[in-house]
């Protein structure tokens, strides 16, 4: 097996999926300055996720709204002046 094929700070890391509380624990470089305690006991160092395969549509097979950043609103409140009718204006014509 060659030597040095892996990065120095190649350890146990536990992600966790933020929006279904669910984590796993597995080897990886990405960097943390978080830590949690694992099942076993031991302390690993924790990177956080907003979705993953287990709250991602494609693999649950269900559909989840998430929006933790409030994209949603920053888009309705953005493009309000555009709208085909007022909030004062129903829509309908007479």
């Amino acid at each position: 097996m060659k030597k040095d094929t892996h990065p120095s700070n190649y350890r146990f890391v536990v992600f966790k999926d933020f929006s279904s509380d669910d984590a796993f624990l597995t080897r990886s470089c990405a960097p943390s300055k978080d830590t949690i305690v694992w099942e076993d006991g031991k302390e690993y160092p924790l990177v956080k996720l907003e979705i993953s395969s287990y709250s991602h549509p494609f693999y649950t097979g269900k559909m989840k709204f998430v929006d933790t950043a409030g994209r949603i609103d920053k888009f309705n409140k953005k493009f309000a002046k555009f709208s085909k009718f007022s909030k004062t204006d129903s829509g309908s014509e007479s």
